[in-house]
């Protein structure tokens, strides 16, 4: 229904869409910056028109409501145009990983029913080796990432640029149903085909929302509010780049995307762009502190969220020590994401600098709108007392109800109305919750846990220690030990032995930071650590070299 429809003293239904938030930013900053790389600058403006031409280029080539639309891109410009309008079409956005196998991508794509793919340039070799096999693709829209499109076997419909040139600068966005299936991706778990999370408007809408409250409204580091010039340094395909773009583009900021993943790059881009905010994960800020580049950088205005894995002391205080603010924030896939933020309380400020340490490395409190709890093998809800450990459950109006079309693997996610993490963890007398480890990752030996993250944690503040990783190895007598991976800073290498960690975690189980049967017997130095597609600990792959 038109509002020119509505009959006399009718009200309007005001829907919770992702078209409702373009609305702000239109008012109070239209002529702010969205910067691609050194490659593209334009207006809030622009990209409101960009975002009705490329709805209507899409309409020209028979997308309309409920179809699905793969993009394969790096972070830019383009997924951020991608990110509005294909939902406010009614059309769903698959979030593409293309660091994952091709086998994998192929049933991704495949498996979410995707009827169009746009795809940069730099991924067609990905895509013909695939193509083939993709069933449903009726349509190719390539994006020309310098300029000229590769000589390619595949059969391109349109230039993504020259589509937006000949597509009408407006676009007649529909009221759609708030329920209306929004964006959708694929999450990879330890066996099985990757899972399709799901989300809709009223989800997208809700999720900014808290969001923009939990990282703006408190009086708390790390704040992000209008003043702010946003980089996000987290792939766009994973979790809507933690839903920040949505969140960035409400406020009206100045928004910079780096497209590839290049330490120099992103270094120049922090300093000439006066960049104040990102969000990575551990392995993308150690990638950027141990750049030469880093050292001579002015860093001091940039506040980085860490997620995907746990922020160490050791990372935290080398991040310090550039000027850099860095906490943690968590969730996961199917949380749309953003459950919790690790921000100190007011009274929390005058602690000295490890006290407040120990704060922004916890997983955190609960940004507005979520509940979270920790229960007990028989689902029992355990006490806030910052020891007693179980899995930790949620209920937010963001979480995914559903694997798309898989509802045996929704039924474990789902359990007594609460989403099952997967994840362990307790939460203390202040509220904040701290994971512990994921249920399959934590080590048992002789019947007690030994948490990994702890073990990491303890590792990064070991002056010779660049990365480390924990896990379980088979033990004849105790069932279980743990096996310390470790990437040693160049400068120590052959410099220190495995004895010489060893008696680190020995000292720190005296001084009570780890129990006596956690300390690890055995220590291994690699050149690098398992990662996963999304820079995660790959510690399934760790354990089929090491069991």
């Amino acid at each position: 229904m038109t509002e020119n429809m509505y009959r006399p003293g009718e009200h309007y239904e005001y829907p919770l869409i992702i078209k409702k938030l373009l609305h702000t930013p239109l008012i109070y900053s239209p002529d702010q910056e969205i910067v691609y790389r050194d490659a593209m600058r334009y207006t809030y403006r622009d990209l409101n028109e960009r975002i009705h031409r490329l709805a209507d280029g899409l309409r020209q080539r028979n997308i309309s409501a409920g179809d699905t639309v793969a993009v394969f891109d790096y972070d830019s410009n383009r997924f951020l145009e991608a990110f509005f309008a294909i939902p406010m079409m009614g059309a769903v956005l698959q979030m593409v990983n293309w660091r994952l196998s091709a086998e994998q991508i192929t049933y991704t794509v495949n498996h979410a029913e995707a009827k169009m793919v746009i795809i940069n340039s730099d991924f067609l070799p990905i895509l013909e080796k695939i193509r083939g096999n993709l069933s449903n693709i009726e349509t190719i829209i390539v994006i020309a990432e310098n300029g000229t499109v590769p000589e390619t076997a595949i059969d391109i419909d349109a230039v993504y640029e020259e589509m937006l040139a000949d597509a009408a600068p407006r676009y007649d966005f529909p009221d759609l149903d708030e329920n209306t299936k929004a964006t959708t991706f694929y999450t990879t778990g330890t066996t099985g085909d990757p899972k399709g999370v799901h989300f809709t408007h009223r989800q997208l809408v809700l999720h900014t929302l808290s969001v923009a409250v939990g990282l703006g409204a408190y009086d708390a580091i790390g704040r992000f509010r209008s003043e702010d010039v946003y980089m996000p340094i987290t792939p766009m395909f994973h979790v809507h780049a933690w839903g920040l773009p949505y969140v960035a583009t409400l406020l009206g900021v100045k928004q910079v995307y780096p497209g590839k993943y290049e330490p120099e790059m992103l270094l120049k881009l922090i300093v000439d762009e006066k960049v104040t905010f990102s969000h990575c994960v551990p392995t993308v800020l150690q990638m950027i502190l141990t750049s030469p580049t880093a050292k001579a950088a002015d860093l001091s205005r940039w506040k980085v969220i860490i997620g995907g894995s746990k922020l160490s002391h050791g990372q935290a205080k080398a991040a310090k020590a550039l000027g850099i603010t860095a906490y943690t924030g968590y969730g996961m896939s199917e949380t749309c994401p953003i459950i919790s933020l690790s921000v100190p309380k007011k009274h929390m400020r005058d602690w000295d600098e490890d006290r407040l340490f120990d704060i922004v490395v916890k997983t955190g409190l609960p940004i507005p709108l979520v509940e979270f709890e920790v229960l007990d093998p028989d689902g029992r809800p355990l006490p806030h007392d910052g020891m007693s450990a179980g899995e930790v459950v949620f209920r937010t109006p963001w979480l995914t109800k559903s694997y798309f079309k898989a509802p045996d693997k929704s039924e474990e996610l789902w359990q007594d109305g609460w989403l099952h993490s997967g994840d362990v963890g307790h939460i203390n007398e202040e509220g904040y919750l701290q994971i512990t480890d994921r249920v399959k990752d934590v080590i048992k030996s002789g019947g007690e846990w030994v948490s990994s993250l702890d073990l990491e944690n303890l590792m990064s503040q070991h002056e010779a220690v660049l990365e480390s990783a924990a896990i379980g190895v088979p033990d004849e007598k105790w069932g279980e030990r743990p096996l310390m991976l470790v990437v040693l800073k160049p400068e120590f290498s052959g410099k220190v032995a495995a004895e010489d960690l060893k008696q680190y975690m020995k000292s720190a189980a005296a001084a009570g930071k780890l129990p006596k049967y956690g300390v690890p017997d055995r220590y291994e130095f690699v050149d690098e650590i398992a990662k996963t597609s999304v820079g995660k600990l790959d510690k399934k792959a760790m354990r089929r070299v090491y069991n």
